[in-house]
């Protein structure tokens, strides 16, 4: 039985509309004035870089681009960004502008620009990281995947069709910086995706194996449920619930933008140190066999995760229900736990996204093979509140097929 757990944040957050005005006072706190600033094309395309360089400019900033960033980023090209910017000057800072593809690949090169080596020197556990990275501030422009926040920095490595996630602290930014002027842009498609995500971080931060129970010795990054983290993923919970349909079907509602930056967020900030589970453990593999987004493929299994789990956590199923303000009269407390799941299925179809996976392209005869790859991913299974096996994951997959 662990007796203790650790709660750990990134140094400064910056929130708030028009926060992007705020980068020079960031930046010179950490006494910077190389600046790589990492981000993708469709960043750039969309004028949002052009605002940064300007504000970078106007401050007399030497900064390089990077802006080369694909969705699931390969390993290799992470070793392209370090080496282009090795290439061009001393970097002081790097920022991370985009959705969570964007801050990994920038978290990635702030620890190489540190510490050198290969991305895959780091992989292979948790806490593999010798020290600092190199100043590191996050700009998100979507509200998803929380990485401004978090302790993970995920890639893909294409040789054995494999998501690998780096996790230790010192992977967190230095600053995150969040402008939800920034997210106004965002398809519907984009937002759909990052959103679910979100709640899947939440609902899997808030679910997860209590702390104490955790059978695993020494410090853990992912610690299981832990009364902060409860706190903060219960309020992610409750304003994605009530947000996101709203911030897919009326995207230039500031409003309804801020409070899923916000959810968002939180969600970092819980899984971060709470962990995540079942779905997102499930992931992994999958994430390998097809090229849907990471957020696309988490939200698919979200609910069939918390189907799995409502046995065992049921006073949280319960919870999450009313956050969904799901109408529990004449209903039972298992079947209140149950719907749950169901009000989370509701949502994808209400956002446009699948609910099978035979949507996404996988096939049945996959199924024992995602389930035998997710079994060897402890830190995320050993954090579930239903202990999985093969047998029961299986099942699982052939529920969500």
């Amino acid at each position: 039985m662990r007796t203790t757990w650790d709660f750990f944040s990134t140094e400064r957050i910056v929130f708030g509309n028009g926060a992007i005005q705020q980068l020079d006072s960031v930046l010179a706190r950490l006494n910077a004035k190389n600046i790589l600033l990492i981000t993708d094309p469709g960043i750039k395309q969309a004028g949002i870089v052009d605002r940064v360089l300007n504000l970078l400019k106007q401050s007399g900033y030497q900064t390089i681009l990077y802006d080369k960033v694909v969705p699931e980023p390969p390993v290799d090209s992470a070793m392209e960004c370090y080496e282009f910017a090795k290439s061009q000057m001393d970097t002081d800072a790097v920022i991370g502008l985009g959705g969570g593809s964007s801050i990994d690949m920038a978290k990635i090169v702030a620890l190489l620009v540190a510490h050198g080596g290969h991305p895959l020197d780091y992989y292979g556990g948790e806490n593999q990281v010798p020290g600092p990275i190199a100043p590191l501030v996050a700009i998100p422009t979507t509200a998803g995947t929380g990485s401004e926040v978090t302790s993970v920095a995920v890639l893909t490595d294409v040789k054995n069709n494999l998501k690998v996630g780096i996790s230790d602290n010192y992977l967190r930014p230095t600053v995150a910086l969040l402008d939800p002027e920034l997210t106004l842009g965002l398809p519907a498609y984009v937002t759909a995706c990052s959103g679910i995500d979100a709640l899947s971080h939440a609902i899997e931060a808030y679910t997860a194996k209590p702390s104490t129970y955790i059978q695993t010795e020494g410090n853990l990054l992912f610690q299981g449920s832990i009364p902060i983290s409860d706190t903060l993923a219960f309020r992610a919970i409750e304003l994605i619930a009530k947000n996101l349909v709203v911030a897919v079907q009326q995207g230039s509602n500031l409003e309804a933008r801020s409070n899923m930056m916000m959810g968002s967020l939180l969600a970092g900030m819980a899984f971060s140190n709470a962990g995540t589970a079942a779905a997102h453990a499930l992931a992994y593999p999958i994430g390998g066999l097809i090229k849907s987004p990471h957020g696309e493929v988490t939200g698919l299994l979200l609910p069939y995760v918390m189907e799995f789990n409502a046995a065992v956590e049921t006073d949280k199923m319960v919870k999450i229900s009313e956050a969904f303000d799901v109408k529990s009269e004449g209903l039972s407390k298992k079947d209140t736990a149950l719907a749950a799941s169901t009000a989370v299925l509701k949502l994808l179809e209400e956002i446009g996204l699948p609910t099978r996976l035979s949507e996404i392209g996988i096939k049945e005869e996959n199924i024992p093979e995602i389930a035998d790859k997710t079994m060897k991913i402890d830190r995320l299974v050993r954090n579930n509140p239903r202990v999985p096996n093969q047998q029961g994951l299986e099942e699982l997959l052939r529920k969500a097929f």
